[in-house]
């Protein structure tokens, strides 16, 4: 199928899209295009107006700013994979992003486009959450900074006003002795997440200083999971207190059902998930 006529423009500066915003009222932004093209092809979304950002070069880079490492929206995936600055100093970033889709996805697709469309199954949302990051949007008033917890309110559907843009992601450097890790589910390699979860941990001996764990493809968009953060703080991260983190996961979340599985087989893969990713990051911790 092809899309629904519409008008396109290719701003090359932020304030300009964002003139093109204010004068649009039925406009959608085009990051790397890897949801919008194929939902406008199947007439899912029929926007009168489409505001390409690939135009824009002052939104790709990677850099690092104090303890945090300040990446522009619309850098792309593939970027990221083989930034040396991400693997130092954002691993779990960058065994994420090893899981996004197949090549030509990450080489088109943006960090800034997979957050602001929120899919519930995407993988970058949940690292976003695990690393407690935010991201900077910009619209008519100014610039303001959203945090992760405050980002993702339901399907695809983020804080994001309808006149603002997304315009950096910060991400706080990961602790040197943290351990980490992504366990996922697919039907297969590239597919969109039936269930996934991410896990960082800091830990002194068996006791756990710190511990997120965040979900994909499970609930209607990604979340912590603190009763099993909870869990694991306070008890360590001995053998009963993993498996007792995965029994709280599994009790914590409200599954979806959907063509791909029922929500009590989402709910079981949580537990398996988060039990699983919690051993391998807490192998891993120094």
């Amino acid at each position: 199928m092809k899309p629904a006529p519409f008008d396109y423009h290719a701003p090359g500066t932020i304030e300009d899209a964002l003139a093109l915003l204010k004068a649009h009222d039925d406009a959608r932004l085009l990051a790397g295009g890897q949801s919008l093209i194929p939902m406008m092809n199947f007439r899912l979304a029929a926007p009168a107006v489409v505001i390409d950002l690939n135009r824009i070069s002052s939104l790709a880079y990677v850099e690092e700013d104090a303890a945090a490492v300040r990446i522009g929206a619309m850098t792309r995936q593939r970027a990221i994979e083989f930034s040396p600055l991400v693997a130092e100093k954002l691993p779990l970033l960058r065994e994420a992003i090893k899981l996004v889709g197949h090549l030509p996805t990450r080489s088109r697709g943006t960090i800034g486009g997979s957050i602001a469309n929120a899919d519930s199954a995407a993988e970058i949302p949940m690292v976003l959450q695990v690393l407690e990051g935010d991201v900077v949007a910009r619209g008519p008033n100014g610039q303001r900074t959203i945090a992760a917890a405050d980002l993702f309110q339901d399907a695809m559907t983020t804080a994001l006003a309808p006149d603002e843009i997304l315009t950096e992601v910060r991400l706080p450097v990961m602790p040197r002795n943290a351990g980490y890790a992504v366990e996922e589910f697919a039907r297969r390699h590239g597919d969109f997440a039936i269930a996934a979860i991410a896990v960082m941990v800091v830990r002194d001996g068996d006791r756990c200083t710190k511990a997120r764990i965040a979900t994909a493809g499970i609930e209607t968009h990604s979340r912590r999971l603190r009763p099993s953060e909870a869990v694991l703080e306070e008890q360590g991260m001995g053998e009963d207190a993993i498996v007792a983190a995965g029994e709280r996961a599994a009790a914590a979340v409200q599954p979806m059902t959907d063509h791909n599985a029922s929500a009590d087989y989402r709910r079981q893969l949580t537990g398996v998930l988060t039990e699983r990713a919690v051993k391998r990051a807490a192998a891993a911790a120094r």
